[in-house]
């Protein structure tokens, strides 16, 4: 039945457009992307969400320097979001901009509940303030680190206004509960050990206002003052569904969230201010925040100054060179997802290799086979031999164990695990050698065998890949006359190629790159 479909919702942060995307930006939303094109394929009802946060001081300094108005600096800068996420075929259902009147309405009716909750209230605010992270800082804080940014490195800025708070502390003992009780809330383990360590420590109510800014959501009750960003921003998981507006079909289809994708620099913000408002709110947690590592590029921190930046046009000429495919697999081939990450050439032109080598060739040696021994046509099953009965057991296993690793968002092994059936049926080959026991008539029945059983391997690989490289491995599969609409990964892995299928031409999925 069409209604008891199984649902997933995704989301990346919503990024600050005080600049273009550059690596990180990219990171999360293909990790996203792909994670998204596996629910896809697996026949779920998915929704996969990206989008803009446009308020802030940051946002109002940025456009100040470049002598323009705050909204026309989010415009024009949205612009270049909306645009590489097509070029780079992200796949996004929805795109939210917290500037949009969708938003502000529905935001303005969040701060009307969290009012009436008694959970926001006036006092007044004096301290450090991070504006880079858009984070109040305390004392102690700001002392340990020299009254500089823990993330940026730059100088704290001193502020003293009325503002009005979020009753934080009063949600503080339930969301300490619940992650406890919840460990799969915060991943990966060490992240939520980080959240619980810092919980313990102590926390304060939450400024959500500013009354010295105007760029912003007034708040309703107080038109004097802004909502200040985490209020805003985090409530954009839930406005882009429609919630607090007039049609909240959609919300309640796919809320809660599945796994909120991150960056490790804004957790404490998505695993304890969002809750804290959610509980307010009566509305259940998402079921996951995933918080992925930072990239560093040849062992060092990226900077513009160091030259080490990986910037737009630096991805954009690896695309270009090698396939937006290529640079998928790169990203999440480089480290267990989660953990830090460096780029450097050397690893890219290693893991390019890898497709070309393992994949590419994988796929050429068979098709070529079949096409000189077999016209072109898959032939049935004859002799087997015990040399089989591993290959045969890899290629009907990759599926499940496909399943678990995105399942607990083991994003490496998503591009590894097909990667490893084509090495096994690239030694398969090797080992049965086809070349010889087609010069032998009496041995047909085994390269039968063989040039099926290599078939069915090499399928199965690239309908695995299809979420990672959906261009190249879509590419694959039409050579082996495969056809993907409308079937399910299940499927796609389940239904051998029959014999008498017949193949296409073979080309290169990854030619080789003369190194210029």
């Amino acid at each position: 039945m069409a209604d008891q479909q199984k649902k997933f919702y995704i989301t990346t942060p919503i990024y600050y457009p005080n600049a273009e995307p550059h690596l990180g930006h990219v990171y999360t939303t293909l990790c996203a992307d792909t994670v998204a094109r596996y629910h896809r394929l697996a026949g779920e009802d998915t929704f996969f969400l990206t989008g803009t946060d446009e308020h802030g001081i940051k946002m109002v300094k940025t456009a100040a320097a470049q002598n323009i108005e705050p909204q026309q600096l989010v415009d024009r800068v949205v612009k270049v979001f909306e645009d590489v996420w097509k070029e780079f075929e992200v796949s996004n259902d929805d795109f939210i901009r917290t500037s949009s009147d969708r938003h502000k309405k529905a935001v303005t009716e969040i701060v009307k509940k969290l009012v009436a909750n008694d959970d926001i209230y006036l006092g007044s605010y004096e301290g450090w303030y991070d504006e880079g992270q858009e984070e109040f800082v305390t004392e102690t804080e700001a002392k340990a680190n020299e009254f500089k940014s823990s993330v940026t490195g730059k100088p704290l800025t001193r502020y003293q206004e009325p503002t009005y708070f979020f009753r934080l502390k009063k949600y503080v003992p339930r969301v300490q509960q619940y992650i406890e009780q919840n460990p799969q809330f915060i991943q990966p383990d060490a992240r939520r050990n980080e959240v619980l360590s810092k919980l313990k420590q102590g926390v304060e109510d939450l400024s959500v206002s500013r009354a010295t800014l105007k760029w912003g959501i007034p708040l309703p009750q107080d038109p004097g003052h802004v909502l200040y960003v985490w209020i805003d921003a985090l409530s954009n998981y839930i406005t882009a569904l429609g919630y607090a507006s007039g049609d909240d079909s959609r919300f309640k289809k796919y809320w809660p969230a599945d796994v909120h994708l991150i960056g490790k620099e804004i957790l404490w913000f998505h695993t304890v201010y969002w809750p804290a408002i959610l509980f307010s709110l009566g509305l259940p947690l998402p079921k996951q925040v995933f918080a992925h590592g930072w990239w560093t590029s040849g062992g060092r921190k990226m900077g513009k100054s160091l030259g080490n930046f990986i910037d737009l046009d630096r991805l954009r000429a690896v695309a270009v060179q090698h396939s937006q495919d290529a640079l998928r697999f790169y990203l999440l081939r480089a480290a267990p997802f989660g953990s830090d990450l460096d780029w450097t050439d050397a690893d890219f032109a290693k893991s390019y290799n890898e497709l070309a080598n393992v994949v590419g060739n994988c796929l050429n040696r068979t098709i070529k086979m079949i096409g000189r021994y077999r016209d072109g046509l898959i032939p049935a099953i004859g002799e087997t031999a015990d040399l089989d009965a591993h290959l045969v057991s890899q290629t009907e296993s990759l599926g499940r164990s496909l399943a678990s690793a995105y399942e607990k968002l083991e994003l490496q092994q998503c591009a590894i695990l097909p990667i490893e059936l084509a090495r096994a049926t690239n030694g398969y080959i090797d080992a049965t050698a086809p070349f010889s026991l087609a010069k032998d008539p009496g041995k047909s029945k085994r390269l039968d065998t063989v040039l099926n059983r290599a078939a069915q391997a090499i399928k199965n690989t690239l309908v695995a890949l299809l979420p990672v490289l959906p261009d190249k491995a879509a590419a694959g599969l039409e050579q082996l006359g495969v056809k993907i609409d409308g079937r399910t990964i299940d499927d796609l892995l389940r239904d051998e190629l029959p014999a008498g299928h017949k193949i296409g031409e073979g080309q290169p999925l990854f030619p080789k790159i003369d190194p210029k």
